[in-house]
């Protein structure tokens, strides 16, 4: 199967040495394990009425079924969509089977804990598994933050906030926004809103944005980039839900160009505060080093075929950051990390040379199939758009070694406390032991500073190495109690569908003998009938034949009189002559 390649990576691909990579074609290659990780689907927006919206414009907002940042009844429809596609391309990579529930042990799907990611992946199991028991494993605690999936930052030094704030304001720097934020004003009459007027903050175009970086804390932003981000984040939601055009932005976004022109401010809050190296690799550490458990550490023979992660924006623009993905074009969409939208990673074996490779593709839905609501198929797919990672030479059809990937993540969590533990090193040789203490002596007094220095360090990368460990195993607790809930329930089915088995088994053997029971006194009830019956009919008969006996006997008497009066009257005529 040959796989089509988009004109950005046919660009970097033409760059390439010619021969330095070759692996086997599309048809020696057979899928082996997928992991997906998604963006939510489509949500109201998180900056609802009463916050930076309705303090950005006096105009009325449309309003939303739904309350701000829960997924919509249509993104529900958008993610069974979704998953019913992603079924039927695992099936024809044969890694499923249409038409039967996959294996449990072979599908995991795994959510951050709140309402529109824990939805979405339950929509998406719908879709990709009707009927099928398939749980969503979240953390019980619904509305908090999955440590997995928390951008926060955890380095609490002053090196780290001071290099974080210098790498967002360099960001912010580059952006070249004033264009969109001149046109955004006008669509807003931000000069007329009550942030202008309450606040005096009446221009965004040249506005100063503030940034933060706070040990325990998402990197954040306040200023125009804030506004703009929840304005276009508005917009662009009103759009996808299909509200009619002259309610999206109030009709004032009429060209594909100013829309793009427009999203640079949302792509470009994203961008600034979870792409720059510094923060990507501190706010991704939980998130690649759980992908690479799931990917690289597992037994491969144990591990899911199909894995499901449902985050957020944040968790795919610093994980993409963090792995080093080169820069990238997504197609007939305004957002670098969609709505819905999915970096899939996949891991082919290449039976030619008998060897695994990765490849990495970002699967979406274009603007206009989330608006249009298009039911999704392999003759009517999302975007496939394949990603290249810089440790990690593509050949020409997306595939780079397995081996390179597994570096990449371990790369990606070098200087953080999810860093994998590196060999042990040859113990260093003991001085000479009369020298020691003398060289102990005259080492004492100029290293201790650097000692103390170094064990503060120390201790601060102990207690934060801690913390991670402690965020790592609360996650993976959640994750046990669920799959000893999901048990549980799973017996008490069966225990339940056991009983009521058997409670329709005696019952039926109750109604079966009541049956007989009752047929066997219809059918005494019937014998006896018919002998009362026969006993009547020959009650009848004896009776008839006694009366016909009677009155022959009758007719005999009445005859004998007559003859003997005969006689005597003869008799008597006789005499008289």
């Amino acid at each position: 199967m040959i796989k089509k390649l988009s004109l950005c990576a046919l660009s970097v691909l033409a760059a390439l040495p010619v021969g330095t990579v070759a692996f086997a074609a599309d048809g020696d290659m057979q899928l082996q394990q997928v992991l997906m990780l998604s963006r939510h689907n489509l949500r109201a927006p998180l900056a609802d009425n009463g916050s930076v919206l309705e303090q950005s414009t006096k105009k009325s907002w449309p309003q939303w079924d739904v309350p701000g940042g829960q997924l919509t009844t249509k993104g529900g429809v958008l993610e069974i969509y979704m998953g019913n596609y992603t079924r039927q391309w695992l099936a024809q990579q044969g890694l499923v089977q249409n038409g039967s529930c996959p294996d449990s042990n072979n599908v995991f799907v795994y959510a951050n804990s709140l309402q529109r990611t824990v939805a979405t992946a339950q929509f998406f199991v719908n879709g990709a598994f009707p009927g099928c028991d398939v749980a969503v494993t979240h953390q019980d605690a619904m509305g908090t933050m999955d440590p997995i999936f928390n951008p926060v930052i955890t380095d609490g030094s002053e090196a780290f906030n001071k290099q974080a704030l210098a790498d967002m304001a360099a960001a912010n720097e580059k952006l070249a926004l004033k264009p969109a934020f001149q046109r955004l004003e006008k669509i807003v009459d931000y000069k007329s809103s009550p942030a202008c007027n309450n606040k005096k903050q009446c221009d965004l175009s040249s506005g100063q944005n503030s940034f933060s970086a706070e040990n325990g804390k998402e990197p954040n932003v306040s200023g125009p980039l804030k506004v703009g981000n929840s304005l276009m984040d508005a917009f662009t939601l009103q759009y996808y839900e299909g509200f009619p055009l002259d309610q999206v932005a109030w009709g004032q976004i009429k060209t594909p160009e100013q829309w793009k022109e427009l999203s640079a401010i949302k792509n470009g809050y994203q961008d600034t505060l979870f792409t720059s190296p510094t923060i990507a690799r501190e706010v991704a550490a939980p998130l690649v080093d759980y992908i690479r458990s799931q990917l690289v550490d597992q037994d491969k023979a144990n591990a899911p075929k199909v894995t499901l992660m449902v985050g957020h924006d944040s968790n795919i623009a610093s994980l993409l950051s963090a792995l080093q993905v080169k820069p990238y074009e997504l197609p007939d969409t305004y957002e670098k990390t969609p709505i819905g939208g999915q970096v899939v990673f996949e891991r082919w074996h290449d039976a030619k040379n008998d060897k695994d490779l990765l490849k990495v593709e970002y699967v979406y839905q274009t603007a206009d199939q989330l608006r249009d609501a298009d039911v999704l198929s392999l003759k009517n797919p999302p975007k496939r758009v394949t990603l290249q990672l810089t440790g990690c030479q593509t050949d020409a059809n997306g595939y780079c070694s397995w081996d390179q990937f597994s570096q990449a993540l371990n790369s990606a969590l070098q200087g953080t406390p999810m860093q994998p533990a590196a060999a042990p090193k040859p113990a260093a040789a003991q001085p000479d032991s009369d020298a020691a203490p003398a060289a102990a002596a005259a080492n004492s007094a100029t290293d201790k500073p650097a000692d103390n220095a170094k064990a503060d360090k120390a201790d601060a990368d102990k207690a934060k190495a801690e913390k991670a460990e402690a965020d790592k195993t609360a996650a993976e607790k959640a994750k046990a109690e669920k799959a000893d809930a999901d048990k549980a329930k799973a017996e008490k089915a069966e225990a339940d569908k056991a009983a009521a088995e058997k409670a329709k088994a005696d019952k039926a053997a109750a109604d079966k003998a009541a049956a007989e029971k009752a047929k066997a006194a219809a059918d005494k009830a019937a014998a006896d009938k018919a002998a009362a019956e026969n006993a009547k009919a020959e009650k009848a008969d004896a009776e008839k034949a006694a009366a016909e006996k009677a009155k022959a006997d009758n007719a005999t008497a009445s005859q004998a009189p007559t003859a003997a009066q005969s006689n005597d009257a003869k008799s008597v005529a006789t005499a008289a002559q």
